[in-house]
């Protein structure tokens, strides 16, 4: 399919600085769309300027959310080149997520190549200061109007860009997170593993208590046993326990990050013993007690790695590396973020140049 491309009359003054950028705040002058219908397929694919998107207030994703999100980066290197970390794995679990509540699949390589056009066309809304990047945003929504409860016989995918400060705006540092025991994010069978809207707005209640006590984060437990950890409330979870790198195994309630996968496969490159298996909160517990809790750390395409200075179980409070960032933890945020922006060699393949 060709794309079409109508370009902006009226472009946006370009953000002053990395300081006025924030997360999720400016968008840039122009976004992807393209319609799914019944019979006919995906079709009409085109870059339009940014602006409203308008819907009958009986289109079915807003009564049954059947609506599935993605979320990855574009960097400017130091050559001036900009690039993609691992966007194809975004685009397989796009329509992994889409499989499990019932939405089409979109042609991989075209969605990906449509993508990096978008990005080409706005890379100067690409910053280049430390720690910022673009962030690109690809969805798809159910637009039937129709008020019965079965899959929508449309969709409408859309991309959309945001230049994005530091997600560490005062610089890396360790985050208190809450041990969530009262709610439950997603069982095996549900819809866990999707990026799909309805995961996030289960969630928001008890992250906003968390917050109210002062934690950043809620780390979720499994919703049978309120036993396993499971992941925290946008990252997936790892804990250094004796030397050992463990993370909860994908069991089908929990989102595979591709950040995850990233760091198990840089871990094994330097050989450093990783795990996936179930955790207890009870097994972390007693490993804090004996000492032997030296790390633990969050992956997610927004905060690539995140330190975690304090665990709070019920009445326990588990501090972990005395405030101070661990060598594993700090080891994969350099070379992460290194690979990222193409300031270190990328052994693994993972870096898609746009342009440049």
């Amino acid at each position: 399919m060709k794309i079409d491309l109508q370009k902006t009359a009226s472009p946006k003054p370009k953000p002053a600085g990395p300081a006025t950028l924030g997360f999720g705040k400016v968008f840039t002058d122009h976004m992807f769309l393209m319609n799914y219908n019944e019979g006919k397929g995906w079709h009409s694919p085109r870059i339009v300027p940014y602006g409203p998107l308008s819907f009958d207030p009986a289109t079915s994703c807003l009564h049954y959310g059947q609506l599935i999100f993605e979320g990855l980066k574009a960097y400017k290197t130091p050559q001036g080149k900009t690039v993609m970390f691992r966007p194809g794995q975004n685009v397989k679990r796009l329509n992994a997520s889409g499989a499990r509540i019932c939405i089409p699949p979109v042609d991989e390589d075209f969605l990906l190549e449509a993508i990096a056009e978008l990005v080409r066309l706005e890379k100067d809304w690409v910053p280049s200061a430390p720690g910022t990047s673009l962030y690109i945003r690809p969805f798809i929504m159910g637009t039937e109007d129709f008020l019965g409860v079965h899959p929508s016989s449309s969709y409408l995918l859309c991309v959309i860009l945001s230049p994005s400060g530091s997600y560490y705006a005062q610089g890396l540092a360790p985050v208190r997170i809450h041990v969530e025991e009262k709610h439950v994010r997603a069982v095996k069978g549900g819809t866990g593993i999707a990026k799909s809207a309805g995961n996030y707005a289960g969630s928001m209640v008890a992250q906003i208590e968390a917050q109210a006590k002062g934690f950043a984060q809620v780390l979720w437990l499994d919703g049978i046993e309120r036993k396993y950890i499971e992941e925290v409330g946008a990252m997936n979870i790892f804990f250094v326990i004796d030397g050992q790198v463990v993370t909860p195994e994908l069991g089908g309630s929990i989102l595979p990050g591709i950040t995850r996968a990233s760091v198990l496969e840089m871990l094994g490159s330097w050989g450093i013993p990783a795990a996936e298996r179930k955790i207890s909160i009870e097994e972390i517990s007693q490993a804090y007690g004996e000492g032997k809790l030296e790390e633990v750390f969050g992956t997610g395409t927004a905060a690539v790695i995140a330190p975690v200075g304090e665990l709070k179980w019920g009445e326990q409070s588990m501090s972990v590396g005395g405030g101070e960032i661990g060598p594993i933890t700090a080891r994969l945020y350099e070379n992460l973020t290194g690979i990222q922006t193409c300031r270190r060699p990328d052994p693994f393949g993972w870096v898609y140049t746009v342009d440049g």
